[in-house]
């Protein structure tokens, strides 16, 4: 199908906190450079600058995360350490204290600021 293209919506009760923590994380930057502080303002996006990765929809929500969803992010990076170690200097918690190593992948579970799930993933590459 041509023409098709994923995004992500995460529910977020700060969109400003938010922002910044998934900016950083993901290297990506705010479609547009609006304020926060709009009562009004329910979605902001962030953009992978190199075009190549989704976008990323910030949506304001009142209610806090309340249970486990059956969706999360998964970040591919070469260093998961490394990674869960900024992200967790930048707000995030993380949930295993060890790498989790199945099917072929390394992973460690986080959550962000505001609870949500997500992980970086190593893939293991045989030669």
């Amino acid at each position: 199908m041509t023409g098709m293209h994923i995004e992500f919506t995460l529910d977020v009760n700060d969109p400003e906190l938010m922002i910044d923590f998934w900016s950083q994380v993901l290297g990506y930057e705010p479609e547009e450079q609006s304020r926060y502080d709009d009562p009004g303002r329910i979605y902001w996006m962030l953009v992978d600058p190199a075009g190549r990765g989704p976008r990323l929809v910030i949506q304001r929500v009142p209610e806090p995360v309340t249970c486990k969803t059956r969706v999360h992010i998964d970040v591919h990076v070469p260093d998961i350490e490394a990674e869960a170690q900024r992200a967790v200097s930048l707000g995030a918690t993380r949930i295993d204290a060890s790498p989790i190593e199945e099917v072929g992948a390394a992973w460690v579970r986080l959550t962000d600021p505001e609870g949500n799930l997500f992980c970086f993933v190593r893939e293991r590459h045989d030669t």
